[in-house]
């Protein structure tokens, strides 16, 4: 049997290249190798396509961030859409032939790559890939404008300012009753950020300034939102098959301990700083009202392929926190696991999301 041909694209220029490293060696791990032969992309921080090893193990999330190391090959795609062979130049200045392509799996977290980017260059040159196209993505990885778009489709989301400095300098009184408004604690994020890069959480207004440095050193346009007292709860959405609906999977929770949030180091550095729960437990109701509303969001930002809908939970409400369009894939993180608990295992959730990819762009 012939096998697909998968270009693997992962790491990139953004601040969660690591994550993305990570979740390459997950699905380098879990791929069903009969049927899909699989070419592995690394893009460096500087932004160059390089030919990786095939090996797990060299990308895994251990004792040191994992990164893609130049070697000094060059990737470059098909100069126009009637081929689909790639190239790759190696060190020495010799080129060769990676063949046709039949698919492309970014696994990009982040600018660069999961905000549209990617998608676009692929849509150019008529390569098929998988998960969101060029709108879902960008639109999702913009806080403020995915906010307002699922505000405007009845999802609740947190109350929230978007600032930028020049707005701050122009009118600092101003700005400061619009964001004292919210009440205490805030979160400050960058607009266009993941993995809780940058956020910080304001428990006093004296902190305010410092949490903004920080956020704008990541974007230039910066979220203030009221915090909201609930359960984390996560849940998967698949794209439907053959035009039908969202497919959604069961809740899962973060419980936090120790930490104020489930920042950066609690996410992939400390491992007990928080626990994973998948299956959680909610009434079924409160699953159906959840899996719902995910599902609403799903279809209100245009998104295919897959997503991750996270809301907190007031035990009345579902208040949605965020939809990410390339969650974190490793085998732990908690969209596999939902999806697991849902009954589709990791190897197979890989092939889901392929062939998805493949009859949406044929």
């Amino acid at each position: 049997m012939t096998r697909i041909r998968v270009a693997l694209l992962f790491g990139g220029r953004s601040s969660e290249h690591a994550i993305s490293c990570a979740t390459a060696a997950g699905v380098l791990g879990a791929i069903d190798r009969e049927r899909f032969e699989v070419v592995p992309i690394g893009i460096t921080h500087d932004g160059a396509w390089t030919l990786q090893p095939d090996d797990p193990e060299r990308f895994r999330l251990d004792a040191e961030l994992p990164r893609v190391i130049d070697d000094g090959s060059r990737v470059s795609t098909p100069e126009s859409a009637d081929s689909r062979e790639w190239w790759v130049r190696r060190a020495d200045g010799e080129s060769e032939s990676l063949g046709e392509i039949d698919i492309a799996f970014p696994i990009l977290h982040g600018r660069f790559g999961e905000d549209g980017t990617i998608q676009g260059r692929l849509e150019l040159l008529d390569i098929p890939y998988v998960g969101n196209g060029v709108f879902a993505s960008s639109l999702a990885m913009d806080k403020h404008f995915a906010k307002t778009v699922l505000q405007g489709a009845g999802v609740e989301v947190a109350p929230w300012w978007t600032v930028t400095r020049e707005g701050l300098e122009r009118d600092r009184v101003l700005w400061r009753s619009r964001l004292r408004s919210l009440g205490l604690p805030v979160f400050v994020k960058p607009a266009r950020a993941g993995s809780s890069v940058g956020v910080s959480r304001v428990a006093d207004w004296d902190e305010l300034d410092a949490a903004l440095e920080t956020a704008f050193a990541e974007d230039d346009r910066v979220l203030v939102e009221a915090g909201i007292v609930g359960r984390e709860v996560e849940c998967g959405v698949l794209e439907g098959r053959d035009g039908g609906l969202p497919r959604v999977s069961v809740a899962g929770e973060i419980v936090v301990r120790g930490r104020d949030f489930y920042d950066f180091e609690a996410k992939y550095l400390d491992d007990g700083a928080a626990e994973l729960i998948c299956p959680t437990s909610l009434r079924p109701r409160e699953l159906q009202a959840m899996q719902a509303i995910a599902a609403r969001a799903f279809e209100a930002v245009g998104a295919s392929g897959l997503a991750r809908v996270d809301f907190f939970y007031t035990g009345s409400e579902f208040v949605l926190n965020e939809i990410n369009t390339m969650p974190g894939f490793t085998p732990i993180s908690m969209f596999p696991k939902c999806w697991q608990a849902s009954g589709m295992e990791y190897p197979e959730l890989i092939t889901e999301l392929i062939e998805l990819g493949l009859a949406a762009r044929r």
